[in-house]
C-alpha cells in the first residue's frame, strides 16, 4: 500500500493547518513541535510567526538540540540567546532537550551503522509530535528534509557527533576530531537513516511531518552564511511516512525542469549522494518510498 502525501501550492500558516487535517492524524498528548531555530545571520529559515497558527492548533511545544559545530547554536545559554533574538521564544516556551542531563538512548533496532541513538534527554516527555519542516539543501547531507530533522534534528550535540562519525565518537568539543573523524560519506548517511528510525519507533507512529518546499537554497538553515534561494518555491506537503515525503519532496525538483536553478540544486544533493538517505532509510523500514500524491 503507497504512503499518503498531501501536497498544495499555497505555502502559507493557514495551509500548514489545512494539510495536517487532511493527514488525519490527530496529535494527542504532550506534542512536539520540531522546528529550526535557524544559524544566527542565516536568511532563509521559516520565522516563528509562519509555524504559530499550526504550533498553537495542536497545542505544541517547540523542541530543539544544540548543535555540535562552532556557531551560536552549540552551547545552551547561547542557542537561547540567539532563540530570543530570532523570536521564538517570544512566542512560545522553547524546550532546549539536551539543555541539561544524561542523553536519552534510543535503542536502534536494524541499523547498518548504528545500535543505538543519543537524543536530548527531554524527548522522553512527549507523546506525540509534529515536525515543522523547510526543505532545501545541505552542506553535508545534500539536502535537508524529514529523515534530517528526525536524526541529526533531535540529536543532542554528542548524538550529532556519534551520527557523523559513524558511530565512532560523541566528542563534540573536540572539533578537531569531529571533522577530522568524520565517517565516509555513504556511513555517515546510513548512519542519519539509523538514528531517524529509532525516533520513528519512539513515538510509534504518532508523527505528522509538514514541510514548506520555499526559499530553495542548496545550503542548511545552520549556515550562517547561506546561499540565497536558486529555485523557485514549489508547495507545501504533508505525510506520516517520513521517507515518502522526503521522495516527493525529491520528485517535486527534479521535475521543475523549466528551472534554471535545477541544475545547481540537483549538483548539491547528487555530489554529497543525499537520495541514499532515502534509500537506506526505506531499506530497514522507516517508511515507502512509494507514494500517492493527493493535491488539496
Amino acid at each position: 500500500m503507497k504512503s499518503k502525501v498531501y501536497f498544495t501550492k499555497d505555502i502559507s500558516p493557514e495551509a500548514a493547518i489545512k494539510l495536517y487535517e487532511a493527514v488525519g492524524l490527530k496529535l494527542s498528548g504532550n506534542v512536539a513541535a520540531k522546528i529550526h531555530s535557524g544559524e544566527k545571520g542565516n536568511q532563509n529559515f521559516l520565522k516563528p510567526e509562519f509555524w504559530e497558527p499550526m504550533i498553537n492548533h495542536v497545542n505544541g511545544h517547540v523542541v530543539e538540540c544544540n548543535t555540535a559545530y562552532t556557531g551560536s547554536r552549540m552551547h545552551t545559554k547561547d542557542h537561547i540567546d540567539l532563540l530570543k533574538f530570532h523570536g521564538w521564544t517570544k512566542k512560545f516556551d522553547v524546550d532546549l532537550m539536551d539543555a541539561e542531563g544524561e542523553d536519552l538512548v534510543l535503542p536502534v533496532k536494524n541499523g547498518n551503522v548504528l545500535k543505538e541513538n543519543f537524543v536530548g534527554a527531554h524527548l522522553k516527555n512527549y507523546d506525540s509530535m509534529v515536525v515543522c519542516g523547510h526543505f532545501k539543501g545541505h552542506p553535508m547531507g545534500g539536502y535537508g528534509g524529514a529523515l534530517k530533522q528526525l536524526s541529526i534534528g533531535c540529536a543532542s550535540s554528542e548524538g550529532k557527533t556519534w551520527i557523523h562519525s559513524g558511530g565512532v565518537h560523541k566528542d563534540f568539543e573536540d572539533q578537531d576530531r569531529v571533522w577530522g573523524q568524520h565517517a565516509e560519506q555513504d556511513t555517515f548517511l546510513e548512519a542519519m537513516a539509523d538514528a531517524a528510525s529509532s525516533v520513528v519507533d519512539f513515538f510509534d507512529g504518532k508523527i505528522v511531518y509538514l514541510f514548506a518546499m520555499c526559499n530553495l537554497s542548496v545550503d542548511c538553515d545552520c549556515c550562517e552564511v547561506a546561499e540565497d534561494p536558486c529555485m523557485k518555491d514549489i508547495g507545501f506537503l504533508a505525510s506520516t511516512d517520513p521517507v515518502a515525503i522526503d521522495q516527493a519532496c525529491m520528485d517535486l525538483i527534479n521535475a521543475q525542469t523549466d528551472d534554471p536553478g535545477l541544475p545547481h540544486f540537483l549538483e548539491r544533493v547528487n555530489s554529497r549522494h543525499g537520495v541514499h538517505t532515502i534509500e537506506a532509510a526505506a531499506k530497514i523500514g522507516v517508511g515507502s518510498r512509494e507514494y500517492e500524491l493527493i493535491e488539496i
